[in-house]
């Protein structure tokens, strides 16, 4: 099993950035997939998360309006599109599987994670 999560990088305050978390492994129609994120020194917490079939999302309110998670079936493949960035966006990203149709904001819920990228948001 394996996430690949990428795409992160250095942006300005308002920029953008879109993540990626490429898998393998696994059979990834049947899994939620959320991305959390890490700042230095603080927890990991929960960003976005989307169903097995895109159908369902959910967002931390801290990005709603800002933030757009999709998924591409064929492909294996999440997209976190990033938008109007904030400095309190900098963080370590991961993407993570749960083995169910939709699965929340819990860490504990999330079978395999990725290495994470990183988010480093200028002001």
């Amino acid at each position: 099993v394996q996430l690949q999560a990428s795409g992160g990088g250095l942006v300005q305050t308002g920029g953008s950035l879109r993540l990626s978390c490429a898998t393998s492994g696994f059979a990834f129609d049947d899994y939620a997939i959320g991305w959390f994120r890490q700042a230095p020194g603080e927890e990991r917490e929960f960003v976005a998360t989307i169903s097995w079939n895109g159908g369902s999302t959910e967002y931390t309110n801290s990005v709603k309006g800002r933030f757009t998670i999709s998924r591409d079936n064929a492909k294996g493949t999440v997209y976190l599109q990033m938008n109007s960035l904030k400095p309190e966006d900098t963080a370590v990203y991961y993407c993570a599987a749960a083995r169910r149709s939709f699965a929340g904001t819990l860490t504990r819920d999330y079978a395999f994670w990725g290495q994470g990228t990183l988010v480093t948001v200028s002001s």
